[in-house]
């Protein structure tokens, strides 16, 4: 049997940067990994007489036409992942937009804009903490020189990575060139929960192919924080309990507290992410770093639980910085409207998750949202998943959905 476009791509990419141990893959952001993510990318878009073009935040497009000529409509995700992540987070929705662009040209189609796909660098920030860098430099919600200093567990910056990854950090900032070329910006992802898994009644149902794909109405508001503890170091056998100062136990208070205020709150707080110095197993930690992501569909309440943190934490005389905060972005209803047209057995679906797709909004993108059922309604994990069948209808959507707008 023939491979489709579809399965190619996905066969080619089933190694990069994937753990034998783990089945997980780590795919940060200028890294050899990253850099063979790009050169495949590049490599696609060649196959198919697409022009790639980098903007000034690392970006990568390709452009079917001359988006100058006629500003045009834009499909794609990232190729970067989570420590130990799962394969279709990011990927799924970039060889989709390959997959559905073979699909549109093999039925004659011939738009009357330019057809871009997009692959959007650092999406996840798992190398440098900062979640869609890429899209965020573009649209200058993200500083340039906060951006090129921020640094790596190895202490490395984002200004030394783009160097060593050949690319001029002193050109690192907003693109509004590569932003006007853009008139419509629709991502399929796949479903980071279990929603599309489960039918009207809340019972699994995995069979309906009319709930394989979703639109997106909108994302939470949410956020990242840098929390730093204090303490003291000394030796883990000859210092009194009643004479520590251990951050580790404020760390564990912070942990605990998040959980607890997010509970209240009815939102989503975690802590997945700590460094202790000195790190040693006989000795008391003096520091500790750690990152609270919280989230939920009430921006008050989110910041209320982080206000709340921060007022305990402060007073240990520890610090919580904001590294990132992204408003509740509801999609473009004009947008989501022309798709549901298209697609109208697809249920729509909110959701926790950020993306690219909601930098571009608050930006004043038009911007939509696909999203593939997800089985297992797990993600950032080896065990997400998508059926091949519904994959499939995922790239029939998303092409029809091309057929549409770029028509």
């Amino acid at each position: 049997m023939t491979m489709s476009s579809f399965d190619r791509m996905w066969e080619s990419l089933r190694l990069v940067g994937r753990d034998p141990k783990t089945r997980g893959y780590r795919r940060f952001a200028w890294t050899r990994e990253d850099h063979t993510l790009r050169e495949w990318f590049a490599g696609e878009c060649a196959a198919r007489g697409m022009e790639v073009v980098v903007d000034r935040a690392g970006n990568q497009w390709g452009w079917w036409g001359d988006p100058d000529a006629t500003p045009g409509v834009v499909i794609g995700s990232h190729l970067d992942s989570v420590a130990d992540g799962g394969a279709f987070d990011g990927p799924l929705g970039v060889v989709s937009s390959f997959a559905a662009v073979d699909a549109v040209q093999r039925q004659g189609f011939r738009p009357r804009v330019a057809i871009g796909v997009a692959n959007f660098a650092d999406e996840e920030g798992g190398r440098f903490g900062i979640a869609c860098a890429g899209s965020r430099l573009l649209t200058g919600a993200l500083d340039p020189r906060r951006a090129a200093a921020l640094r790596d567990a190895d202490g490395v910056t984002m200004a030394g990575a783009w160097r060593a990854a050949g690319l001029e950090p002193n050109t690192m900032g907003p693109d509004p060139e590569a932003l006007r070329r853009v008139t419509a910006y629709v991502e399929l992802h796949v479903e980071q929960g279990l929603a599309l898994a489960l039918g009207p009644d809340g019972e699994p149902d995995l069979i309906d192919p009319a709930r394989a794909v979703a639109i997106g109405t909108e994302i939470w508001p949410h956020g990242r924080w840098e929390i730093d503890l204090f303490g003291e170091a000394n030796h883990a056998g000859t210092t009194r309990l009643e004479d520590r100062l251990d951050a580790m136990l404020q760390f564990a208070a912070v942990v605990a507290s998040a959980r607890m205020h997010a509970r209240e709150a009815g939102c989503l707080a975690t802590v997945g992410k700590v460094v202790a110095r000195p790190n040693a197993v006989n000795a008391i930690a003096e520091h500790v770093t750690c990152w609270l992501d919280a989230r939920g569909a009430d921006a008050d309440a989110v910041r209320g639980l982080v206000d709340a943190i921060r007022a305990e934490v402060e007073q240990d005389e520890g610090s919580v910085n904001e590294l990132s905060w992204t408003p509740a972005t509801p999609f473009d209803v004009a947008l989501r409207e022309r798709i549901g047209a298209v697609l109208p057995d697809a249920p729509l679906l909110a959701t926790g998750a950020g993306h690219d797709a909601g930098i571009l909004a608050n930006a004043g993108v038009p911007t939509a949202m696909l999203f593939v059922r997800n089985p297992t309604g797990v993600s950032h994990s080896p065990a997400e998943w998508a059926e091949p069948q519904d994959c499939d209808r995922g790239v029939a959507a998303l092409a029809a959905v091309v057929r549409e707008l770029a028509g």
